[in-house]
């Protein structure tokens, strides 16, 4: 009698059954920011895979749905980076036995609290290192960078003025030696900026667009003006301007515009002013380069692709329509690595 009851016993307090492991199940964006990337992998895996939100953004409340695979598990890892750059993680979710992954912003540390330690026997944490930069569009479904912004990345990922998240894929075209890059970036990423065709004076006025100091400053584009300050670089390298308007790491990749809206340039670094006072013992104020226009041309015709050039006439527009003209074409670059 007493091995019948105790099956029945068993019956009764058994837990439920995990829900079948292809159920679909839903991820939240319970952020205030749209959301440009979305990783889901089984926990345990190094990497994050590939961003999921292929089509476009996820908007703050919207959610997105998934299947696992057969034999995928329950447990699986998520990743959400926002668009201004602030990434967040929920490792560990039961997806059989919750159906919906909630992503919200996590509560500020409190000043003076260590990270949280990983439990014992934790799976490692998954890569998720990434850099920003700045690109813009040269030809159709083509866009141009630095070497640097991508160089070493495992996926990169295209925000567009429109605010869609567009996947490219890796370099079609790189020139190591000037820091050039040729992005593939299909699904229209914007309209093609043009190129200036008469040559570049000393003292010209000129115009930054780009996405400095990405998750600090402002998540849209930042303007900034100044002059060509010479018609070469630093040690006198032929292939660059130095510049007076001011830049930041992320505005790499860049545009560099003269006051009629046409390139004139890519920026691509700025002098290591604490370095430059160790040696000296003065601070240098504002000196920064960009890849001169014709080195920019000359790569991008031996990738294949024709530019778009345009005769730049006295008038001049203010910084504001210039800024205007180079919105649509200028997209916030972000890589995974």
């Amino acid at each position: 009698m007493r091995a019948p009851l105790l099956a029945l016993l068993a019956l009764i307090i058994a837990p439920a059954p995990a829900l079948p492991q292809t159920e679909p199940f839903r991820v939240l964006n319970q952020t205030e920011q749209s959301a440009h990337s979305l990783f889901a992998v089984r926990t345990g895996r190094p990497d994050w895979g590939a961003n999921m939100l292929t089509r476009g953004p996820l908007a703050p409340g919207a959610g997105f749905n998934l299947r696992p695979a057969e034999n995928a598990g329950c447990r699986f890892d998520f990743r959400m980076v926002l668009s201004d750059g602030r990434e967040i993680i929920n490792r560990g979710h039961d997806v059989c036995a919750e159906k919906v992954v909630a992503m919200q912003t996590p509560l500020p540390r409190p000043p003076g609290a260590a990270a949280p330690t990983p439990a014992p026997g934790a799976p490692p944490q998954a890569r998720g290192r990434a850099s920003t930069g700045t690109g813009f569009v040269v030809a159709r479904d083509r866009v141009l960078t630095n070497h640097h912004v991508i160089d070493g990345c495992n996926a990169i990922t295209v925000r567009t003025a429109d605010g869609r998240s567009l996947p490219a894929t890796m370099p079609a075209r790189v020139d190591v030696q000037r820091d050039l890059a040729l992005l593939a970036v299909p699904n229209d990423p914007g309209p093609i900026l043009p190129f200036r065709a008469n040559p570049v004076r000393r003292g010209e006025s000129v115009v930054t667009y780009g996405f400095p100091l990405a998750g600090l400053l402002a998540a849209g584009p930042t303007l900034t003006t100044g002059e060509v300050s010479a018609l070469a670089g630093l040690a006198n390298n032929e292939q660059h301007f130095q510049i007076s308007a001011p830049v930041q790491q992320g505005n790499s990749g860049g545009p560099l515009l003269d006051r009629q809206g046409h390139v004139m340039g890519v920026i691509v670094s700025k002098l290591n002013a604490q370095r430059i006072a160790q040696r000296t013992g003065d601070i240098p104020q504002n000196v920064n380069f960009a890849v001169k226009g014709t080195e920019a041309l000359g790569f991008l015709r031996r990738a294949g692709v024709e530019p778009t050039l345009r005769e730049s006439p006295p008038t001049e527009l203010s910084a504001a329509e210039v800024g205007e003209r180079a919105h649509q074409s200028t997209v916030f670059i972000r890589c995974e690595k």
